[in-house]
């Protein structure tokens, strides 16, 4: 058979929308084929709307925590239908980037909405059709883990994928998992009015910077949040009109709605992957650097790949397939200078390496710079200077970057760049920022990193020749 297409891109998320995209830009024929809405997770049931959410739970704590600024707190009056609506709205008006439409019309995909299979490593068959190509990228996603907890296929728990559609706000939300997803439900929920009970088997936030989740953690507690760590879930219930979670400790917790964030898994089968001998796992498929399979002509990018799952990760991973595809270029995924974020108020952002990676890594040869909100005059007066920043690195080479504060996720990228060779802390120490604004940590934390070298014997001496013998 005839090649039909130049590539083919299963998975209209991040990760395909990118690849599809950018490849037709450079005129190659390319087929988008989804089985689901256009836009994949991050739009519909992941990044968009719990950032519509999670806006509507600050607007109500403000409400709340008014009187410092010398305006009386009031309890708000929350209609959470008109909660659910704002989420739709933010979804609708996102989703025309992403929509069939303007990858037809504007980029010259062809969009196939179907379920695939593949038939070999260049072959794919779609509602009876069958397409060929030299170049076939999976973008197929990844889905909710559901642990193995005794009874909880018999109560209707709720998933990232259906917690937004609720349109009634529940009573009392108990969560079990203290992750990302765990963490920005629990806080925004507990916001919004509703009861929220967290069981986490381990520490919540168990992949960040311990100091930095601490912060995040006591704030949660602080607005109500009962958080039960080191805690597992042994069995699931229906008791009346609700949900009772056994755990191991003892103390049930009987809730309204159980949300399971427990992270994600895959499940390939019937998809064909082993007609093209690519080799996965519930950890998702092997891939090398390139983001090729064990079938090098199949690229596997974003969350259905072993590797980070972030919608940012999986764009950048679409645009490596279009260097590659399109202009062959054998780039690389490079992810030292990985940035994530925890959505929480106050926000907990990352980027490259924790000061825990890193040590286990490097020893005692990694140093640590840390600046407070407290000595940042925007943070001062705005009355809200908890948090800080922190750098990770060994001598003046910067290796990571956390962030604990309002607005943290937008002070990661001068650190970005450092990590990736394209600035450095001086560099960010000397630039000029406006006053008085939070960005002015980074400038504080990068002039400390050199600040012993500017003011070190050698300038000083220096500095006294100067001003005895050419002053």
């Amino acid at each position: 058979m005839k090649r039909t297409h130049d590539l083919i891109v299963i998975g209209a998320g991040s990760a395909g929308l990118t690849a599809a995209g950018g490849c037709a830009q450079f005129g190659l024929k390319v087929a988008l084929i989804e089985k689901g809405p256009m836009g994949g997770d991050c739009l519909n049931t992941g990044c968009v709307p719990s950032k519509a959410l999670i806006t509507a739970a600050r607007r109500a704590q403000e409400m709340r925590e008014n009187a410092k600024y010398g305006i009386a707190d009031v309890e708000p009056a929350i209609d959470f239908k008109a909660v659910h609506d704002h989420v739709q709205a933010a979804i609708d008006r996102i989703a025309v980037d992403d929509s069939q439409e303007r990858f037809e019309e504007e980029f010259g995909v062809e969009v196939i909405r179907g379920t695939a299979k593949m038939i070999d490593g260049s072959t794919i068959e779609v509602n009876g059709r069958t397409l060929k190509a030299p170049r076939i990228c999976l973008a197929i996603g990844s889905k909710p883990f559901i642990p193995p907890v005794e009874g909880i296929e018999t109560v209707p728990y709720l998933t990232n994928e259906t917690i937004f559609g609720l349109a009634e706000r529940p009573r009392h939300l108990a969560i079990m998992g203290g992750g990302p997803i765990g963490c920005e439900m629990a806080q925004s929920f507990r916001r919004l009015g509703s009861q929220v009970t967290v069981i986490q088997r381990g520490k919540v936030m168990d992949k960040d910077d311990p100091e930095a989740a601490a912060i995040v953690v006591d704030r949660f507690r602080a607005e109500g949040v009962d958080i039960r760590e080191d805690t597992n879930a042994t069995k699931v219930s229906r008791v009346g009109g609700g949900i009772r979670i056994e755990t191991d400790n003892g103390d049930p917790v009987e809730a309204s709605h159980l949300l399971v964030a427990t992270g994600r898994t895959c499940d390939f089968a019937g998809f064909g992957l082993e007609n093209a001998g690519i080799e996965w796992s519930p950890r998702g498929i092997e891939v090398d650097a390139r983001r090729r399979t064990s079938n090098k002509k199949v690229y596997a990018i974003g969350d259905c790949r072993v590797g980070p799952r972030f919608t940012h990760a999986s764009g950048y991973e679409g645009s490596l397939v279009v260097l590659q595809v399109a202009l062959g270029l054998p780039s690389k995924a490079d992810y030292k200078a990985l940035p994530w974020v925890t959505y929480s108020d106050p926000e907990l952002g990352h980027v490259g390496m924790t000061e825990t990676q890193a040590r286990d890594k490097y020893g005692n040869k990694v140093e640590i710079t840390k600046q407070g909100f407290d000595d940042n005059d925007r943070a001062r007066a705005e009355n809200d200077a908890h948090g800080f920043l922190k750098i990770i690195r060994k001598g003046k080479t910067i290796l990571g970057a956390t962030v604990v504060g309002p607005h943290a996720g937008e002070l990661l990228l001068p650190w970005s760049l450092a990590i990736g060779g394209k600035a450095n802390a001086f560099a960010i120490g000397g630039a000029i920022v406006p006053y008085p604004t939070r960005s002015d940590i980074s400038k504080q934390a990068g002039f400390a990193v050199w600040e012993p070298t500017i003011f070190g014997n050698t300038a000083k001496r220096w500095a006294q020749f100067r001003a005895k013998y050419l002053l």
